[in-house]
């Protein structure tokens, strides 16, 4: 596998669970302690080799892109006020070496449209697909581990972790070859099944490596579990067509903060952790 230089933010979704918050403003735009949920799953990227961001988005979205540009005027004030490390702070928000690219999803068609829309810029390379709902604290970023995964193995990678078999129902779930290894090859993949018809309990999350050739299956599928282009369904014809597919147990602590319980247990934990904040 070539090496994996671009990531792609599916973050057009309306984050309904977080209204009125979310009336106005990105879902991704909401803040652990001092960085919104966007920023974080950046960083993770950026770590592990990534200079060319992808952000598919939808309306009301424009908060994300101002976020990533230069504000020459806030720039300004601070360096009136003799504020260094926050003018640092805002300077640093992306590396001169990172670019970003805006698409807009023109319809609300499912995780694997939106990967979609990424294939003019992203083309037959590999690439990775982070969603920032999922903030993953890890000593080694878990995009990292997955790109590192992928290049040893040669062939894409999904972050996956177990969970209660009463939740494989919220989950993309995957089937492997072998249960004790960090990185095992996958031999099946379902849509959210009901816990008696799952095949495991290793579910994927908001973490993937893939190569470019998933554009030619996701172009072609129809819509899947609730009506939507499903990203799962075009991993699992990514195997069927000869592929392969492997699943990365990442070393890391997921926060699921696509939920309000998620996004407090994270800002609690990360302040604690990171700030020194007492609870």
């Amino acid at each position: 596998m070539k090496p994996v230089r671009t990531a792609v933010f599916p973050v057009a979704g309306l984050g309904t669970r977080f209204l009125p918050a979310t009336k106005a403003m990105p879902k991704e735009m909401l803040p652990v302690i001092d960085k919104p949920l966007i920023q974080y799953a950046v960083e993770e990227a950026v770590a592990a080799g990534i200079t060319t961001l992808v952000f598919i988005t939808g309306r009301n979205k424009r908060a994300i892109e101002d976020h990533f540009d230069t504000i020459p005027e806030l720039e300004a004030e601070l360096v009136a006020k003799h504020k260094v490390e926050l003018l640092r702070t805002v300077k640093n928000i992306l590396p001169p070496s990172v670019s970003c690219i805006y698409i807009r999803q023109p319809a609300p068609l499912g995780l694997g449209h939106a990967v979609l829309c990424a294939e003019p810029v992203v083309g037959r390379e590999p690439f990775a697909v982070l969603l920032a709902d999922d903030l993953i604290d890890a000593d080694v970023p878990v995009t990292k581990q997955l790109v590192e995964a992928a290049l040893a193995n040669d062939g894409s990678v999904l972050g996956v972790q177990d969970v209660k078999r009463e939740d494989t129902s919220k989950y993309g779930i995957v089937d492997t070859h072998d249960d004790t290894s960090r990185t095992a090859q996958v031999l099946n993949m379902v849509e959210k099944p009901a816990p008696e018809e799952a095949p495991s309990t290793l579910a994927v999350v908001g973490r993937y490596v893939l190569e470019g050739e998933i554009f030619d299956h996701l172009r072609t599928l129809g819509k899947g579990a609730g009506g939507e282009i499903q990203l799962t369904d075009g991993i699992a014809a990514l195997m069927k067509a000869k592929r392969k597919v492997f699943a990365h147990r990442y070393e890391g602590t997921r926060y699921d903060c696509g939920s309000k319980t998620g996004l407090f247990e994270a800002t609690v934990a990360l302040g604690q952790k990171y700030h020194g904040f007492k609870v």
